[in-house]
């Protein structure tokens, strides 16, 4: 039977209830600050911290539990006969369950405009350390940090005047889990403050469950989705889902795929993704014309597809999604109209997403997960810089083709490599993706585009260095190429635009996405 516990906590949900339960099986609680003042309040007899530890609370309360009476009395072994000669002699007794929450550092920075010196006085240090000795020593001390398992608590100890080992040692667990947590939280934060991009030595990374997954890419495989702490503005994980089916493991990917190359324009925009691919991309005047690019670039690929839109999704542009089969439509907002359309099809995920153009902000890391190991790098926040396009060939673009050029590699730059994409009057016609060889994604980009394809600007996302491919795209009616350039064998290909006819523009920028 449990004779003393330790009680402080910033979440004070549930803990009077929990309190009171523990006061009525006669154990005495130990408490501090405001939760004593809280439970006193609740009519619940307390032990004040320094009638434990003989000292005054100090220093604006920074100093009140580092004491020898509190962490002796938890970190004793019970079983070992010196330890508990030694609490005699000391006259220091034992802490038999200790119930702490941390000081809100998380939901301080997430204020937003938080000074410093108010984020690093929400760091606790008293509460990590005593959750931390409570767990060490798991198998004597009950140690509590998650609201949701005072109720298990209280009914094993009902049950049988104790906790199993079993739950004492989750119970460690998850104290273990939620400081690793809180002190990433802390480290990042820091870290962000430096104002500089650096890789540390050593990289701790924490995230929260976000969804629970009925699968993953395939029926037999597990999967939960996490998200980052923060804002997370423009990403998929501040989406509101407002109609359909929950998000699959493929969903959430192909989707995410969509909202990084619609953060690519400004002006309305369609994209349609499928199999983390682009399928289709139309820009225009309104929402509705460049839905209509986007769904007429590749009629049969969009099927089953994610479309996602910059502006939002009107009567009009509902009516034309209505007519087709499609797992998701993202976008800023529906109108009412819009909403109730589309919500006649029972399982079409509808998600508003405020700020859908926002850009990633600097420092934001791109990681690939790969087997003993993590690969990180910045974000590809860039496209190429126009200072340093430059015109290789006899042939000089026109403004029209130029402006296509542009349009055409902000496509290409989210293409699985190697990659070519055909567009045309900022529509794309022809996505070749993901190919051992460009001339191969060129020749699957004009298959796809067919007829389209004649007077196409051709962008590839790395360089294309044999006169081959530029030969298959002047066959095709190409009138102009955008690549980054680079190879010892550019002039191969400088060549043979200007035996066709062709004009070519080097970006200085390569875009390998795999």
């Amino acid at each position: 039977m449990i004779k003393r516990a330790l009680i402080s906590v910033s979440d004070k949900t549930g803990i009077v209830d929990f309190a009171k339960q523990l006061d009525s099986m006669g154990v005495e609680i130990i408490s501090t600050g405001g939760t004593a003042k809280a439970l006193e309040d609740s009519g619940i007899k307390v032990i004040g911290i320094s009638e434990i530890t003989g000292f005054p609370e100090c220093l604006d309360g920074r100093v009140k539990t580092l004491h020898p009476n509190v962490h002796a009395g938890i970190l004793a072994m019970r079983s070992n006969p010196e330890h508990m000669k030694q609490l005699e002699e000391l006259k220091v007794d034992t802490i038999d369950m200790v119930v702490i929450n941390l000081y809100p550092f998380k939901q301080t920075i997430l204020k937003g405009q938080v000074e410093l010196e108010e984020a690093i006085e929400n760091i606790d240090i008293g509460g990590p350390t005593m959750l931390r000795s409570a767990a060490k020593n798991y198998q004597d001390v009950i140690v509590v940090v998650d609201p949701s398992d005072y109720n298990t608590v209280i009914d094993e100890l009902k049950a049988t005047d104790n906790v199993s080992v079993k739950t004492k040692f989750k119970l460690s667990y998850k104290v273990f889990e939620h400081t690793s947590h809180y002190d990433t939280l802390i480290a990042a934060y820091l870290r962000s403050k430096l104002n500089e991009e650096f890789f540390p030595e050593t990289l701790s990374l924490t995230y929260e469950k976000a969804q629970e997954m009925r699968y993953g890419e395939n029926p037999h495989q597990k999967a939960v989705f996490y998200k980052e702490v923060g804002a997370n503005v423009g990403c998929l994980t501040s989406a509101k889902q407002l109609h359909g089916k929950e998000l699959s493991f493929n969903n959430i990917n192909d989707t995410n795929g969509a909202l990084d190359i619609l953060k690519e324009f400004d002006e309305p925009t369609v994209v349609a993704v499928k199999h983390a691919n682009p399928c289709g991309v139309g820009s225009a005047g309104t929402i509705y014309e460049a839905y209509i690019k986007a769904y007429e670039a590749d009629p049969v690929s969009i099927f089953g597809g994610i479309v996602a839109a910059n502006k939002e999704i009107d009567e009009i542009t509902a009516q034309e999604l209505n007519k087709i089969f499609v797992e998701i439509v993202i976008a800023p907002s529906f109108s009412g109209q819009a909403l109730e359309i589309l919500k006649q099809k029972k399982n079409i995920r509808l998600l508003a997403l405020d700020n859908i153009s926002a850009k990633l902000p600097e420092g934001t890391y791109d990681m690939k997960k790969v087997a003993g190991g993590l690969l990180l790098q910045n974000y590809n926040n860039l496209l190429y810089n126009e200072e340093d396009m430059k015109v290789v060939t006899e042939k000089q673009p026109t403004i029209e083709e130029l402006d296509t050029m542009r349009f055409a590699m902000k496509v290409v730059k989210h293409t699985k490599s190697n990659a070519i994409v055909l567009a045309k009057d900022k529509q794309s016609v022809g996505v070749g993706p993901g190919q051992a060889n460009r001339v191969t994604a060129l020749k699957i980009a004009i298959e796809y585009g067919a007829e389209k394809c004649k007077g196409a600007v051709m962008a590839s996302d790395a360089f294309i260095p044999f006169g081959d491919c530029v030969e298959e795209a002047y066959k095709a009616g190409i009138t102009a190429i955008i690549q980054p350039g680079g190879s010892i064998r550019d002039q191969e290909s400088i060549d043979a635009c200007n035996k066709y006819g062709i004009a070519m523009v080097f970006t200085g920028m390569r875009h390998f996405k795999h």
